[in-house]
């Protein structure tokens, strides 16, 4: 399944990318999403927990950087994830972009998700609806982060 977001951040294609490529700082943007270990400087274990409807799911996930075009501001992460209590699996491919947009940068997020086992079994409306609510709590997470920045730098 193919989920495509994109979002507005306050901030300089520069500084978003500076953000957007420490991904330790980033993980626990992600609602419901912990850093467990850093296993070097492209690869990182984290738990996500996801609610789906009436059910609450753990998820165990390797996410690792697969690419980075810095002078395109283009990243490509990889997520293998494994239901801690289940049999359900996910992988993910998300392609990061970033463009000026209006002063700041316009952020796109291209998903390619595949869902197997017991988690199948959900419409693809509710996960797209559970991942729109997600990339919106990511968004305002970046741009606290970013706020964060600017407010210490002025400091």
């Amino acid at each position: 399944m193919r989920l495509e977001n994109s979002f507005d951040v306050p901030a300089s294609p520069d500084r978003a990318w500076a953000l957007l490529m420490d991904v330790p700082r980033i993980i626990p943007c992600m609602p419901g999403a912990r850093l467990d270990e850093t296993i070097d400087g492209e690869s990182w274990k984290a738990t996500m927990a996801v609610k789906l409807g009436p059910i609450s799911l753990s998820f165990k996930t390797d996410v690792k950087r697969e690419e980075v075009d810095e002078e395109a501001r283009r990243a490509k992460l990889s997520a293998r994830a494994r239901e801690a209590r289940g049999k359900g699996h996910a992988t993910a491919t998300i392609d990061s972009s970033l463009t000026p947009h209006d002063g700041g940068t316009r952020i796109a997020l291209v998903t390619e998700l595949q869902l197997s086992g017991p988690v199948a079994q959900y419409g693809r409306g509710l996960v797209e609806d559970v991942s729109t609510q997600i990339v919106t709590e990511f968004a305002d997470c970046l741009k606290a982060q970013l706020a964060e920045t600017i407010d210490d730098h002025l400091a």
